[in-house]
């Protein structure tokens, strides 16, 4: 078999594998879903959020956007640093080169493995949404191709940050507690959970560097009144300038899993 059919047959493998981790499907592929439910009842009793007179949400939809965004960074640099960051520790990536399995095919399975659990946890996460907490999803067909191109490249850039940050932990037991506080900082400072424009202007100029901030308001473009833009910075949803900070992000993530993904460590 070639390496496009191996890393095929890699992603159901990777699939299961996955699923069968309590740990990664409750802090990753459930962790949005909590959050949005938590978040919707414990504000339900609150008045919307307003962006201007007769503009507004209620806080489930306001939430929903950046979780959306959190998925694709949970699922892509999370998972897969903390996976390959273990599978390194434990052996098995260099039991992987002693086999004839190409390093493409490993690669194929793992962002095949991402693509689906990505795709069956944003469909949860909307279903909850629209059908438990009433939240109105759009219905204009130029947002949600604004939200596939979002979600395509999303989850390519935030693959190659997982497979790049993998490379952080000396042993695999400490992927968690190096990789998992990155993320979490990352979600509070990039408008996920609080209002960007609240943010000190040098901590948005931070969050502003890395691809979650341009994740989070390119998704609130696609679920959130048109109105609401002018809570953003410099008061627009700069799509223009998320793309190219997100297509920055995933070149300098591809040169960097080049330069630093091995089967095994250097120092082993």
């Amino acid at each position: 078999m070639n390496a496009a059919t191996l890393g095929l047959h890699r992603i159901g493998y990777e699939v299961r594998s996955y699923f069968r981790a309590p740990d990664a499907v409750f802090f990753t592929f459930l962790f949005p879903v909590i959050m949005l439910a938590l978040f919707s009842v414990a504000f339900s009793g609150s008045p919307d959020i307003q962006a201007g007179p007769g503009v507004s949400v209620d806080y489930a939809t306001y939430y929903l956007p950046g979780l959306v965004a959190t998925a694709l960074l949970l699922s892509g640099t999370q998972s897969l640093g903390v996976d390959i960051a273990g599978e390194r520790s434990d052996g098995t990536l260099k039991r992987l080169g002693g086999t004839p399995l190409p390093v493409l095919s490993y690669f194929v399975g793992k962002i095949g493995m991402v693509l689906v659990t990505v795709t069956a946890q944003v469909v949860l996460l909307l279903l909850i949404a629209a059908l438990v907490f009433g939240v109105d999803l759009s219905t204009d067909g130029g947002a949600w191709a604004r939200f596939a191109g979002i979600v395509l490249l999303g989850v390519a850039t935030s693959c190659v940050l997982g497979i790049a940050i993998s490379a952080l932990p000396r042993e695999g037991r400490r992927a968690t507690a190096t990789i998992v506080p990155i993320v979490l900082v990352l979600q509070f400072i990039s408008g996920v959970y609080l209002p960007f424009t609240q943010l000190p202007d040098w901590l948005q100029t931070v969050a502003g560097v890395f691809p979650l901030r341009w994740m989070a308001s390119g998704m609130r473009s696609v679920f959130l009144p048109e109105g609401f833009a002018s809570a953003e910075p410099g008061g627009a949803w700069h799509l223009g300038l998320g793309t190219l900070v997100l297509a920055a992000w995933l070149v300098f993530g591809v040169v960097a899993c080049l330069l630093t993904f091995r089967w095994n460590r250097r120092d082993a």
